[in-house]
């Protein structure tokens, strides 16, 4: 708890106060017409007040447009603007509160893994699980692994839903070991495609194959040095063999390595091996 000395007042419209930059600490500046009508909604009674109260002194004439030249002028600046800015805060700014509640409700994309176990069923379990949350399941690919099935999705969410709420959703469905990712929709471009892509650069280029391998996992190249370190790696690590440049060790923390991305690799550096070793073409004769 916080001490009582600390504590802050709360903000009258704290959706409109998290509109405020994290920098200047500034509000977006409001349509000039919510603008306008907010400050004469302020102004107005202000003025009537004034002008009631000045009319019935017995100043000289000149003298009561002075007093309510400068008198309407000062309120206007010191109390009208500042208050019609504070009061009515939530109604200059609903533009931009509707947009950030729009983007905030805006669909999020996700991957995620998990481990289930091969029974029937078992899938339509974490379905389920997924679906009571408004998450779409948009691709589903299923890798045998020790024990199980590896189940990787790639969801779209409302989004609200938090890392959290998901990772619930996986072990109430069943999973084991979940893990999920923010993601885009590159996601949704298919592992397979992305090989073929990639081998067809590896075809114009056999020396690209470790970037070709490093982008098709999105993982990282270690350094020799690097890839003797820590022999325990969860399946975090693959290492690849080739013929030219010795094995290659790529290594992606928190995200082990699936089988079916290991045999994505692994042909690719085939691939590359046969295209570098290809005899060169004979000259064709004049």
């Amino acid at each position: 708890m916080k001490d009582s000395g600390d504590t802050k007042p709360a903000a009258a419209n704290p959706a409109a106060a998290d509109l405020s930059c994290e920098v200047c600490g500034l509000m977006p500046e409001p349509t000039k017409t919510r603008l306008t009508l907010a400050n004469i909604a302020v102004m107005l009674p202000i003025e009537l007040l004034v002008h009631a109260l000045v009319v019935e002194t017995h100043l000289p004439y000149v003298a009561k447009v002075l007093v309510l030249t400068l008198t309407a002028t000062a309120l206007v600046i010191w109390v009208a603007e500042p208050s019609a800015a504070r009061i009515l805060r939530g109604w200059l700014h609903a533009p931009a509160l509707k947009l950030r509640r729009k983007l905030g409700t805006a669909p999020a994309l996700w991957r995620a893994r998990t481990v289930m176990q091969d029974t029937p069923g078992s899938l339509h379990k974490v379905t389920q699980a997924l679906a009571r949350l408004d998450t779409n399941i948009l691709s589903i690919h299923v890798h045998p692994v020790p024990g199980g099935v590896l189940d990787e999705f790639v969801l779209s969410a409302p989004g609200n839903l938090s890392e959290r709420q998901l990772l619930e959703a996986l072990h109430d469905g069943g999973g084991s070991r979940s893990q999920v990712w923010p993601t885009t929709a590159l996601a949704m471009a298919d592992g397979q495609t992305k090989a073929l892509s990639l081998a067809a650069r590896i075809a114009g280029a056999p020396d690209e194959l470790p970037l070709a391998v490093a982008e098709l996992l999105r993982a990282r190249i270690l350094t020799p040095a690097e890839a003797v370190l820590e022999k325990h790696d969860a399946g975090t690590r693959l290492k690849i063999p080739t013929a030219w440049h010795g094995p290659i060790t790529f290594a992606r923390p928190g995200e082990p390595f699936t089988p079916a991305e290991s045999a994505r690799a692994h042909r690719l550096a085939e691939l590359a091996e046969i295209l570098a070793h290809r005899p060169a073409p004979l000259p064709s004769e004049s």
